[in-house]
């Protein structure tokens, strides 16, 4: 089973099919490693469509392709994975539909107890943050770097980082232990969308001392 790693970019909520393919593209061909479909503005026939093109999109370019949420809707389109939140129900119930053969990752916000009860549930990475003030999420819990630090020795599987995150602080995330950085705003509002993407992952190449 492939890792979590690198540049985690989450869809805007764009209803333009199109658009939202050329920007996903463009974030790809910059070093995106994985790409997770979020859109809560879309309903099930437009979500369908789209998963399903960023789907074969996905599989184009060699990244990982993970659902938010959506169970159902992560097996109708042989996704890589699904991503829950604290409230989208639990590891065992997606793990039922989706087999053993994908990914399931969850939401621990800044709370280390949480993560640990993930991984033993079946969880195959955890996600920590909002680690900076996040546009998308302005009222997300706060979370810490020394958390970061300290989560990564106790956890074996890949950490994600989320919440308001650029390249210019992304960095020290990665320093701190994150084997991903989960992105929104700083990449889809870029001027240049690939040279983005490039610069996020460029941000691992320099290693991770963790």
């Amino acid at each position: 089973m492939r890792s979590i790693h690198g540049l985690y970019a989450i869809t805007p909520d764009e209803l333009d099919t199109a658009k939202l393919l050329q920007q996903v593209e463009q974030a790809l061909r910059g070093g995106a490693g994985v790409l997770q479909y979020r859109n809560k503005l879309a309903g099930a026939p437009l979500r369908l469509e789209q998963a399903a093109a960023l789907r074969e999109m996905t599989r184009k370019f060699g990244a990982i392709f993970i659902v938010n949420d959506d169970v159902q809707l992560a097996s109708q389109v042989s996704a890589d994975g699904v991503h829950r939140g604290a409230e989208d129900g639990g590891i065992a119930a997606a793990r039922a539909v989706l087999g053993h053969d994908r990914l399931i990752g969850a939401s621990c916000y800044n709370r280390a107890l949480l993560a640990a009860e993930a991984v033993r549930q079946g969880a195959d990475y955890v996600a920590f943050g909002a680690f900076f003030p996040s546009s998308v999420k302005p009222g997300a819990v706060a979370a810490e770097v020394s958390m970061l630090q300290s989560v990564r020795r106790e956890l074996k599987v890949p950490i994600v980082a989320i919440g308001g995150i650029t390249v210019a602080n992304g960095g020290q995330l990665v320093e701190a232990g994150a084997d991903a950085l989960a992105v929104i705003s700083a990449l889809w509002q870029a001027a240049d969308i690939e040279q983005a993407a490039k610069e996020f992952s460029l941000l691992f190449e320099q290693g991770n001392p963790a």
